[in-house]
């Protein structure tokens, strides 16, 4: 039976995929309100310094409402591509509403899955990108996301990634954070991580690395598959 005992200092994810599913189709229509303007900033900033060109292939996983897939589109231009994988078709037809809306429903494609199987070839993607989404995964499903994002992309692409972090030690944050994981894992889904560290054991290259402080750390790394 699984327990929530941290696994190499994280805590376990007890929700099952399907009660994921459910929680992001039913919260779809209000998460902007909930987690917008707290999230908004940090995942700009992690999208930033992912630093893409004109013309690249880019995939999102965890696109959620889509506010990073309108800003990824941008980026890459109407000769790029953007690729979007998520759990919930809520999240899914919320994120095509604002692409729509965008008018770049020709540069992107979204898709609803498991991340673990990354329906992409391999080497066919300049960049991946992930912003509190990490974090939803069980500890030993860490590495089989960040294999297959390797997978995926081609040598010396770039992977950024943004999460919340146990990385500076422990605070009344990072503690209320993890108590209300354990004790009510339907409400508070993810946890804090090491997301450099993950990167770094999955063979990825450091290329930046920040703390940004919402009322949680959060990491923000980049990373270049070598």
């Amino acid at each position: 039976m699984q327990t929530n005992e941290p696994q190499g200092g994280v805590l376990r994810v007890l929700q099952s995929k399907d009660e994921t599913r459910a929680f992001y189709d039913k919260i779809s229509g209000v998460y902007d309100l909930l987690a917008e303007l707290s999230e908004g900033p940090v995942r700009q900033a992690g999208v930033d310094k992912l630093d893409l060109a004109q013309g690249e292939r880019v995939l999102e996983i965890g696109y959620g409402t889509g506010h990073c897939i309108v800003q990824l589109a941008r980026a890459v231009g109407p000769e790029g591509k953007v690729f979007g994988i998520d759990l919930s078709p809520g999240m899914q037809a919320r994120a095509r509403d604002r692409i729509t809306a965008e008018n770049l429903l020709d540069r992107v494609e979204l898709s609803c899955a498991d991340a673990n199987h990354l329906p992409y070839p391999d080497s066919s993607m300049d960049a991946v990108f992930m912003s509190f989404t990490l974090e939803l995964f069980d500890t030993p499903e860490i590495p089989l996301v960040l294999a297959e994002c390797k997978r995926v992309m081609r040598a010396g692409g770039r992977i950024g990634v943004v999460a919340i972090t146990k990385e500076g030690g422990e605070g009344f944050a990072i503690d209320a954070y993890e108590w209300t994981h354990r004790h009510f894992p339907n409400l508070l889904d993810c946890r804090p991580i090491f997301a450099r560290q993950s990167l770094e054991k999955s063979g990825f290259s450091i290329k930046y690395m920040s703390i940004a402080n919402m009322w949680v750390p959060v990491e923000i790394v980049v990373a270049e598959k070598v």
